[in-house]
This record gives structure tokens, C-alpha cells and sequence, in this order.
């Protein structure tokens, strides 16, 4: 016996001895667990679709009523896709339930496809389900009753223009709103109220009207002397320091008296000594009201009213007329207090206007961060392409479907005579930012020969290459395998370096990535390149390679 051969039988041997320890461990598990064991199944209602149309496909679990169960959830049943999961129907019998949940899944491509098994998590352990094919066939088409059209070729639309207007209307409408809202509540002229009114007279006719007004009042009448007689020599002491230019609120009864007979004997206030008398008098009668609580008669308070108007009148025809120079003076005091005042009004509009733009900005700054806020408010052209509207097509064949900022168009490319005998078709579709220097390029290539294997390694060399002679400089290479969402595999190579900038000789740094499909008679790339340190340009980058699609057969 050769030595080949005795390897061979050991391995079998062994082989065979592990077959029966398996076959031991799980007889054991069934007689010891039966009746505690989960039970897992799964069912279609049809095996056979057209493309578009759902299936129901359910699953049923029998287990113990106290058992946990976590049913699949999300795109888990691809190459089919999932359009709805429906709830979990429930049913209980002494101290086992069982659960069923259905889902409706589709396919719009024809083919044989197979359902792999589901993952459920039950009290933590996994179990799986069966997988299931599926056929999914084409729809017919009467080409005899619908006319048949050419493809039409692509249409380059004209860009659209790269100002935001919307973001410029929405700030200029919110300053707009801001100011009209300070113009209303600060710098506009509001219509005075009658207090309002009464305050700007001058304070002769103010005190007159304030005392028409206490005569008019219910003080007397409720027996509320006190306040009476408070507001009524408040009237008189604020025309008398006002107009006469006494100092009289602060003033006692005798103190005010003391400076009215001193202004008297000065030739500066013609009183007669009577009206002087009575006004003390009247002063006195407030003094002992407020202080002694005496209740004068209701006459008596009526009559004293009329005394402090007649004084009021009296110091008014009393007091010199003012001069030309003191007319002038009091009316610039007065427009320079209108100034002031209009002044006052400008400078809160405009520490209102900027102080609610600060806070807005640092709050704004504070959750979004500062590069974000400066991005929206100045623009970025990344920016702009990762917040715009996203486009998801098809292109080439074999088939890459891929979701892109901005449509790919096809570019023209002449193949070399040498090229043309291994290389079938080369189709190319590309687009570039020219000024956020974003690229994303799609490439997909049939040989000549239907069995030819596309080697990944060769083609990147010679990508590498062309970069190294279109300028640039230091790059460095990275390769990992890569798996789309439905699980198709390819390889990724990515890396950084020093890249010229389009149309000019600068060199910058960027990074790009290169994914490769392929299978027998094709090739499929996706490569995208973008500037070092772009936060957007590498979440549209992850964006894009998270929606790649491929057909590899």
C-alpha cells in the first residue's frame, strides 16, 4: 500500500469517526431536549412569480410561552427584496405559543433566485430556516401590437445655477422679519395714551387738568380723605417745583412757605400775602389729615380744592414771562432731548439686530459645529452636492446600479487597435466637480473571449500607473476585500496621494478608491477620488459605495 493511500484511508477514518461522534451528540440532544427544543419552520405560498409581483413568505415558531423570540428584520432575504413584514400573529396553548410572522417580498429581475435561511434568536441561541428557491419570470410582451422604439440617446441638461437662492431668500425673509419686528416694537412712533398726553403739557395746564380730573374723583364720596388730600398737594408741590422752580416735593409745609414769602420779598414771584396764607392753610389741613387722621367736612375739602387751583393760577400770572434766550434754550433742551431719545431707540434696534444674530449663530455653532454653520452660510460645492436631490441609475452592462450625487454621463472612448483583439466593449460614464474636485468614474468591460477571467491585480497596476503619469506623486495603496448590501464580493484598493489639479499644474492631496467586480467575459470598476480632509466629499463616498448594486453573471 502506497503511502497516498494509507493517508486517504485515515482520513476517512477519522472521517467516519466524527460522523458518528456528530451523529451520537445529536441523538443524544433529541431524546434529552425534545419536548423543550424551539421549532422553527418556513413556507411560501407559491414558488413561482413574475417579475413585480410579492410572495408571502412566513415563519413559524412553536416553543415554551416564557421563550424570547427575535424575528429577522430589515433587507435580510436578499437577492429578494422585502416590502413588508407584517405583525407577529400570537397563539397560546397551555405552556407552549406559537408565533407566525409573514412577509411579502418581490424580485423585479427574472431568474431563479434562493431565499438563504433566516437567523431568529430564541432565549439568545440562534436557530435558522430552511432556504427556499424562487422562480421569477419575465412578463410577456405582444411585440407584434406595441411598435418598438430605438433607446434615445442622453441629453446633457444645462446646470443649473449654483447660487441658493432658497437659502439666501430664507435669511434675507428672517432678517427681514427680525427688523420689521424691531421697527414695530422700538423704533416706531406709538399714538400716546391719555396719560401720555397729559404728560407733555406744560405743567400749568397739566396741574389744571389733574385737579378737574380730582374733582371729578370718588375719593370724597367713598370718605377716602387721606388720598384726597395726598394727591392734591402732590399737584400743587409738582407745578410749584416745575414751573415756579421750587424745590417743593421734598419741602415741608413750612419750609415750602419759608420759600415763597423769600421769593416774594425777592420781586421774583408777585403773590399777595392772603393767597399765601391759604395756601399754608390748606397745606396744614393735608398735613393733619394724612398725619392725625382729622375728617375735614366734604365742603371744607371741596373749597380747599378750589383755593390750590386759584393758587395755581395765581403763581402762574404771577411768575415773569420767560425771555427770547430762555424760549431758545428750553426748545434746543427739548430737541436735544428728542435726539437723545431717537438715539437710545437706534442703539437698542441695533443691540437687539445683533445680539438675537450672535446667539442664533453660537447656538447654531454649539449643535452643528462651526464648520457646518460656515459651510451653509458660505456655501461649499460638497456640501451642496451631499444635501442636494441624489440620483439612482443603471449603468453599462453586466449592470452596476449605483445612487450618485449627479447623473454619470457616457463618455466616448476609442479603443487601440492592440486592445480590440482581448477587449470587446469598453463602456465609461463620469462625472467631476470641477470646483469641490470630486470625481466618481464607472468603467465596465467585456473581452472577446467569454471565458477570460479579469485579473483585479493587473488593473489596478495599470490604474495606478495612469495616475502616476498624469503627475501624480506618493501614492500609497490599500486593498481589502469588499461586500455589497445584497453580499455580491469584490475588491477594494484605496489610498491617498499628491494629484494634480485639472487644467493646471498644482499638486494637492486626495484620496480615492477603486472597487472591482467581475466574472467570466467582464469587468466592473467604480473608482472615486476626492480632496484630504472633505468631511462631506467622505460621507458621499460612503454614501455611494453603500448603494452599489451589481450584476456578476
Amino acid at each position: 500500500m502506497t503511502m497516498m493511500t494509507k493517508k486517504t484511508n485515515f482520513i476517512k477514518y477519522i472521517s467516519l469517526d466524527k460522523q458518528y461522534v456528530m451523529l451520537f451528540l445529536f441523538l443524544c440532544s433529541i431524546f434529552g431536549y425534545s419536548q423543550n427544543t424551539p421549532k422553527v419552520t418556513a413556507d411560501i405560498d407559491t414558488t413561482s412569480i413574475r417579475i413585480g409581483e410579492q410572495i408571502n413568505y412566513t415563519i413559524l415558531v412553536e416553543a415554551d410561552s416564557t421563550a424570547q423570540v427575535i424575528f429577522p428584520e430589515d433587507q435580510t432575504f436578499s437577492p429578494l427584496e422585502m416590502v413588508e413584514a407584517l405583525k407577529i400573529d400570537t397563539s397560546k396553548y397551555k405552556d407552549r405559543i406559537t408565533l407566525q410572522r409573514i412577509y411579502a417580498l418581490t424580485q423585479f429581475d427574472s431568474g431563479v433566485y434562493t431565499i438563504p435561511p433566516q437567523r431568529l434568536a430564541i432565549n439568545g441561541k440562534a436557530f435558522f430556516t430552511d432556504s427556499i428557491k424562487v422562480n421569477v419570470g419575465t412578463v410577456t410582451v405582444d411585440t407584434i401590437a406595441q411598435k418598438m422604439y430605438d433607446i434615445k440617446p442622453l441629453i446633457v441638461v444645462d446646470k443649473s445655477t449654483s447660487i441658493p437662492w432658497l437659502k439666501i431668500a430664507i435669511i434675507l425673509g428672517g432678517l427681514l422679519l427680525l427688523a420689521v419686528l424691531i421697527y414695530w416694537f422700538v423704533l416706531r412712533k406709538k399714538p400716546l395714551t391719555e396719560e401720555e398726553k397729559v404728560a407733555l403739557l406744560p405743567p400749568y395746564d397739566r396741574a389744571l387738568i389733574e385737579l378737574k380730573k380730582l374733582e371729578n374723583s370718588k375719593y370724597i364720596i367713598q370718605d377716602e380723605y387721606k388720598a384726597y388730600y395726598s394727591e392734591l398737594t402732590t399737584i400743587v408741590r409738582s407745578y410749584l417745583e416745575e414751573d415756579a422752580h421750587v424745590s417743593a416735593l421734598e419741602s415741608t409745609t413750612d419750609q415750602l412757605i419759608d420759600k415763597l414769602e423769600m421769593l416774594k420779598d425777592a420781586g421774583e414771584l408777585k403773590l399777595e400775602d392772603e393767597t399765601i396764607r391759604q395756601f399754608k392753610r390748606v397745606l396744614q389741613t393735608a398735613d393733619l389729615v394724612k398725619f392725625a387722621k382729622q375728617k375735614p367736612e366734604t365742603s371744607a375739602a371741596e373749597q380747599d380744592r378750589m383755593i390750590i387751583e386759584q393758587i395755581v393760577v395765581k403763581t402762574h400770572n404771577a411768575l415773569p414771562e420767560p425771555t427770547e434766550e430762555e424760549l431758545l434754550k428750553n426748545e434746543e433742551y427739548l430737541e436735544e432731548l428728542t435726539r437723545k431719545k431717537e438715539k437710545k431707540k437706534w442703539i437698542i434696534a441695533i443691540a437687539i439686530f445683533f445680539g438675537v444674530i450672535f446667539i442664533s449663530t453660537a447656538a447654531a455653532i454649539a449643535y452643528y459645529g462651526f464648520n457646518t454653520v460656515k459651510d451653509t452660510v458660505l456655501g461649499h460645492p460638497t456640501k451642496e452636492l451631499l444635501d442636494g436631490e441624489w440620483v439612482t441609475s443603471t449603468y453599462g452592462f453586466p449592470p452596476i446600479t449605483i445612487k450618485t450625487p449627479k447623473v454619470l454621463l457616457r463618455q466616448k472612448v476609442t479603443l487601440p487597435p492592440e486592445a480590440k483583439e482581448n477587449i470587446k466593449e469598453l463602456q465609461v460614464f463620469n462625472y467631476r466637480s470641477s470646483i469641490g474636485l470630486f470625481t466618481a468614474n464607472i468603467s465596465v468591460t467585456t473581452f472577446t473571449d467569454p471565458e477570460t477571467e479579469p485579473d483585479f491585480n493587473q488593473v489596478i497596476d495599470q490604474a495606478l500607473e495612469l495616475f502616476e503619469t498624469n503627475g501624480a506623486k506618493n501614492i500609497t495603496t490599500k486593498r481589502e476585500e469588499f461586500t455589497t448590501v445584497s453580499g455580491t464580493k469584490g475588491l477594494k484598493t484605496y489610498g491617498s496621494g499628491k494629484f494634480v489639479v485639472p487644467e493646471s499644474k498644482k499638486l494637492i492631496n486626495g484620496e480615492y478608491a477603486i472597487i472591482s467586480f467581475g466574472g467570466k467575459g467582464f469587468l466592473q470598476q467604480i473608482l472615486v477620488s476626492w480632496v484630504t480632509d472633505d468631511i462631506y466629499a467622505e460621507e458621499m463616498v460612503e454614501r455611494i459605495f453603500n448603494s452599489i448594486e451589481v450584476k456578476t453573471e
